[in-house]
């Protein structure tokens, strides 16, 4: 070797050393920097939180990010409001615009998805102990900044001086207790962050100085905003405690993901509007798209998204609530399709097409006067859509008992035709047309823009109204949704999937605990309808679920028995009087279900008369009002209420011993059903004036 090889060599050894050392020195003078300024903002951040401690609030700082070994978590705070997990980001030249954020020209949207996954993973856990997914919500902090209230996909993004805000505005939605259940959950998942990882570098290591405990106040809340922010979350009205907390189940059931349509049922009191009511939140933050909630209840949607607003307000614009016979006018109205929905026009061109047809035929048993042949049409016939007499021929008509033969069926088929050429001639289209008229629209063109359909009270629909739902998004995951329980279905007629070409097979769930009645109100209601049969929208025959626990007990409903409307009605009124009074329920608590509109005018007439508040349910949207509910049982359908009272049954309802004769028994059976109906709208206490 020549001389001086060597030392060259570890010369330039030693240089290479040296560069290596200054770049490492470089890189970890950048890191200590990034470090110091988010000590600094993410001190900042909580201290503009710590007020929250007065109000129950439970601040975690600087905890272990789940999964990972080294990242941390800056902030979880839980409390009344519910879970919220921040991050502080000291960026500069920040912008939002169109849902994306970015640092100068660059798109950093794409860095915040870490937080919404985190959250997601969060969701997943708390739902084991019951927490709603809309309750666990993943908030970046802008350091410096206010005025600033955006949505980058899952995440919201606020500034520093919004963040106090923004959290006291969810009001209470968490009891103490569930306060607790929640902490203990998040103090395993978020785990207190380990000692700092040894430098490995040969050097001692430095003396460091004490950390400065000054933080700059200039962006920190003065003394007046923070008192105002806290006062807001004080006097914000608590929401309904299954808004955030629900049964593990439920829970579980909001965020689970079906590959196809599925279905969820279950008993009375189970909660399946509830789950639907959060399925539907969910899908709107985590899917593009409108999701569509319906059913047949007219006013059930204008209620369900008055709780949204409560629920989930800012997803609120992302849920369509609408009945299903108000969609398909939508629809029509949107391509320019031409009706007319008369139903008083409807109604006499059945009369003329009975008069020519029907009377004093083969169907004019007396047993089975012209209102069963009426149903017969608008349930089997137009309910399936069906037009010609070939498919009417051989029929499986689920849910009708009464059997036909071959040439009643033909004189069916002829009163149908003579009813369809009146509704022409008169230029008139009845409410089973504005089904079939969007249906065949919405075939020919298909409606873009809806990500899931959501369908309660599903055994009330027909086989119509389940093809035009679907057909808005067919078997994509999580896509259609069908909530109900055959054993309320209070509607003639009825359908099955597999005739519509849907399989929820696999994708079933049974919701079995009874959380709105008491174990009195559950057993009492039971009675009526045990042993009853029903045809189940899968197919099969089916006797009703009963619910395996009813964790809820209170006093017996009592039956009241009267020879007039008068002292029923004079009983009814003490009851109310009683409740409100002994019990401490508001009036806005007690509903009135009757059977028919003209019973229930006659019950609001006699309350107004004693002095009482009324609003019709034809009126209530779910705001809260200090009146007492009164309408039909079919508009009370998804509700619950406090107390609830049932003036007009009848002695034939409470009897055990059905009618003999097919058409007289199916009328029994549904009227049996919906008394069942109306009795398991009542949470706490129940009455029932029978009339004899």
């Amino acid at each position: 070797m020549s001389a001086g090889v060597s030392a060259g060599e570890e010369s330039r050894r030693q240089m290479a050393l040296a560069q290596a050392h200054e770049q490492a020195a470089a890189e970890a003078r950048d890191a200590a920097a990034r470090y110091g300024i988010a000590e600094v903002t993410e001190q900042r951040t909580a201290r503009v939180l710590s007020p929250l401690a007065a109000i129950g609030f439970h601040l975690l700082a600087d905890r272990g990010w789940p999964g990972s070994r080294g990242a941390n978590v800056d902030l979880v705070a839980i409390g009344p409001g519910g879970v919220f997990i921040v991050d502080t980001k000291a960026w500069r030249e920040v912008s939002i615009s169109q849902g994306r954020i970015f640092r100068g020209q660059d798109d950093v949207s794409d860095e915040l998805q870490q937080l919404a996954a985190l959250a997601d993973l969060a969701q997943a856990d708390f739902a084991e102990v019951g927490l709603a997914p809309g309750e666990v919500r993943p908030i970046v902090v802008l350091a410096g900044r206010q005025g600033i209230d955006a949505h980058i996909d899952a995440v919201q993004v606020v500034g520093e001086k919004d963040i106090l805000r923004t959290i006291a505005a969810r009001g209470s939605r968490l009891t103490p207790v569930q306060i607790d259940v929640v902490l203990a959950r998040a103090l395993k998942l978020f785990p207190q962050v380990g000692a700092p990882a040894p430098i490995s570098v040969a050097v001692p290591e430095p003396v460091l100085p004490a950390p400065s405990k000054e933080i700059n106040q200039d962006a920190l809340l003065s003394a007046e905003e923070v008192n105002d922010a806290l006062l807001a979350s004080v006097l914000a009205q608590p929401i309904e405690e299954w808004m955030a907390f629900l049964h593990p189940q439920q829970a579980k059931l909001v965020r689970r993901s079906f590959p196809g349509p599925s279905r969820v049922r279950g008993p009375a009191g189970t909660g399946k509007t509830v789950v639907g009511l959060h399925r539907a939140a969910f899908i709107a933050r985590t899917r593009p798209g409108k999701v569509l909630v319906t059913t047949f209840v007219k006013t059930l949607p204008d209620v369900l998204h008055e709780l949204l607003k409560r629920l989930a307000p800012e997803v609120v614009d992302q849920v369509e609530f609408v009945g299903i016979h108000s969609f398909a006018r939508k629809v029509l109205q949107q391509r320019g399709v031409t009706f007319r929905i008369d139903p008083k026009q409807a109604d006499q061109a059945f009369d003329v097409a009975w008069a020519r047809v029907g009377a004093r035929s083969n169907l004019d048993s007396g047993k089975k006067d012209e209102n069963y042949w009426k149903e017969e049409i608008a349930s089997v016939l137009k309910g399936r859509g069906i037009m010609q007499f070939t498919q009417y021929a051989d029929l499986t008509r689920t849910g009708r008992r009464f059997p036909l033969q071959p040439a009643q069926r033909e004189t069916v088929w002829r009163l149908y035709v003579a009813y369809s050429e009146e509704l022409r001639r008169r230029g008139v289209n009845d409410f089973a047309d504005l089904i079939l008229l969007a249906e065949a629209e919405l075939r020919r063109e298909p409606l873009p823009g809806y990500s899931a359909v959501i369908v309660d009270e599903a055994q009330d629909l027909s086989a119509a109204m389940v093809r035009m739902l679907y057909s808005l998004v067919g078997d994509r995951p999580d896509g259609f949704t069908l909530i109900g329980d055959g054993q309320q279905s209070i509607y003639p007629g009825g359908y099955t999937l597999a005739e519509v070409g849907i399989s929820v097979q696999n994708r079933g769930v049974v919701l079995d605990v009874n959380y709105r009645n008491t174990v009195e109100i559950v057993d009492f209601a039971r009675r009526l309808v045990d042993g009853d049969e029903y045809a189940d929208i899968e197919g099969s025959l089916a006797r009703g679920d009963v619910p395996s626990s009813v964790p809820r007990s209170g006093p017996k409903p009592e039956i009241f028995r009267g020879s007039t409307w008068a002292s029923i009605n004079a009983a009814m009124v003490d009851r109310i009087r009683s409740v409100t009074r002994e019990i401490g329920t508001g009036t806005g608590d007690v509903a009135v279900l009757c059977a028919t509109k003209r019973r229930a005018t006659n019950a609001a007439a006699a309350l107004t008369a004693a002095g009482l508040p009324t609003i019709s349910l034809e009126d209530y949207t779910g705001a809260a009002v200090d009146a007492i509910k009164v309408g039909t049982i079919k508009r009370a359908k998804g509700l619950e209420f406090k107390q609830v009272l049932i003036p007009d049954v009848s002695v034939e309802q409470t009897s055990s011993t059905p009618p003999t004769d097919d058409a007289e028994h199916e009328r029994w059976d549904l009227s049996r059903r919906e008394l069942y109906v109306a009795m398991t709208r009542a949470r706490d206490g129940l009455w029932v004036g029978v009339s004899n």
